[in-house]
């Protein structure tokens, strides 16, 4: 199925997002065996994307590991989350040869994560002019971009996170999707939220005061046993809401004609 998009038209991959999904997805334990085949249909999900979206510009960032931004804030971030298999970690270079092989620039940034490309690259896409671009993931925390004109594909259920999925995903606009989820914590990421307190609960309170500054701003008037968790738990959404935020001023390092995109028969 072709997604009909005009010219000038970027296309983001959220690399590991697709990688390790599909990688997960493979049965049997970790293996060679099983990372070669994750690679193949890795490989087989990207062509098929650029197929579907036809870019004339395309990124696929990746996370380049290590130490971020993230981590100097909140130490704990990501600790609990599983490393990646090491028959997969190096699978690697041979991926990324066979991505590059496809005409898919690929960007790994040390210190920042593959969304922080991404919403960086998507905001000097919007600031030259050029309106059209499309996110690749099931990342969450991608669908705040929406707000700001991207569109974001599920690549695996085939259906756009558009304003109408968030609204009835989380309950609230998409301008207040990291509000909402400097609330409620990721358990993934490790990011603390307030204790006991759900989307519903979350979504209520932003739809009732407007933004996540006013709610803290005036959280003495919540009201029962969630109203005083809030309170109890005011500087911990102050710093989940930083680390569900983007970084964006670093350098890609990249020009709009490196990620030109010119179909390859790889």
């Amino acid at each position: 199925m072709k997604v009909d998009t005009p010219r000038q038209h970027l296309l983001l991959i959220d690399g590991f997002n697709v990688v390790r999904r599909i990688y997960e997805a493979v049965p049997g334990p970790d293996s060679p065996q099983k990372a070669e085949g994750a690679v193949n249909a890795s490989i087989a999900s990207f062509r098929r994307a650029l197929e579907e979206h036809e870019p004339t510009h395309v990124l696929a960032a990746f996370d380049h590991g290590g130490s971020t931004w993230r981590h100097e804030l909140f130490p704990a971030y990501r600790a609990n989350r599983r490393p990646m298999p090491e028959p997969l970690k190096e699978a690697l270079p041979e991926l990324f040869k066979r991505i590059v092989a496809l005409g898919v620039p690929i960007a790994l940034i040390p210190g920042v994560e593959a969304d922080d490309v991404i919403a960086t690259a998507f905001g000097r896409w919007k600031a030259t002019g050029r309106k059209s671009a499309t996110i690749l993931s099931t990342d969450k925390d991608l669908t705040a971009l929406v707000a700001d004109g991207a569109r974001v594909w599920d690549h695996f259920s085939h259906h756009w996170r558009d304003e109408a999925w968030i609204q009835g995903k989380f309950g609230v606009p998409t301008r207040l999707v990291h509000d909402l989820l400097a609330l409620t914590g990721d358990s993934a990421d490790g990011i603390p939220g307030v204790p006991g307190v759900g989307v519903k609960t979350t979504a209520k309170w932003l739809n009732t005061y407007g933004s996540l500054e006013q709610l803290l701003a005036e959280a003495i008037t919540v009201p029962g046993k969630t109203g005083e968790a809030l309170c109890e738990h005011l500087e911990t959404v102050r710093l989940a809401r930083q680390l569900v935020s983007f970084k964006t001023d670093f350098s890609l390092g990249l020009t709009w004609n490196a990620l030109r995109f010119e179909c390859r028969a790889a």
